[in-house]
């Protein structure tokens, strides 16, 4: 499940989102994760923008029991045409984050990145993909995600996404990559 809005006044735009993903299969459970994110962006040009975000996961299946970080930056958009977009994203930012096997807090700052790009294949067809980056000393977390979506009609679209998460600082025997592939059912208004 996956849910973002977005609203536009003057001179600011606000994203919310959230998602949700959990999968079991014969009583077994091999995913339970959920976000919360935010971003508002004030433009200073019509390429141009300052912004401020906050995004706060709790994922059953990592080392870490949830990550929280908030981040203030700078973001460009390069290509702005009615078939493409490219947008970027750099600035500081500050993250905690709870082992889930010690329970220990660590927080730091660190430096958050994020490229935006999407490409209308056809009048229906869309394609995206979508990076987020967020290093610090003590963890780099970096998801992709690419996909691409076909509308059925004006509200609806068919999606499939496939993302990558990683972090670089986990357990002895923990996966640093995740993959996960979902299709979707996307619904715009």
């Amino acid at each position: 499940l996956n849910i973002d809005v977005e609203n536009t006044l003057d001179r600011w735009k606000h994203k919310a989102g959230a998602s949700w993903l959990r999968t079991v299969n014969d009583d077994v459970t091999s995913a339970d994760r959920w976000e919360l994110r935010g971003e508002s962006q004030y433009s200073l040009t019509e390429r141009s923008y300052l912004l401020g975000s906050l995004r706060y996961e709790d994922d059953r299946f990592t080392d870490f029991d949830y990550q929280a970080t908030a981040a203030g930056g700078y973001g460009y958009r390069f290509i702005m045409t009615e078939t493409t977009k490219l947008e970027g994203q750099i600035g500081p930012g500050f993250r905690q984050a709870k082992r889930r096997a010690t329970g220990e807090k660590e927080e730091n700052m660190i430096g958050r990145g994020a490229m935006n790009f999407e490409h209308k294949l056809t009048g229906t067809t869309l394609i995206y993909d979508r990076l987020l980056v967020e290093s610090g000393s003590d963890n780099t977390f970096v998801q992709n995600a690419l996909g691409m979506e076909v509308k059925i009609n004006d509200s609806f679209a068919l999606g499939l996404d496939y993302t990558l998460r990683h972090n670089s600082d986990v357990l002895p025997g923990t996966d640093k990559t995740d993959q996960v592939v979902t299709a979707n059912l996307v619904y715009g208004f």
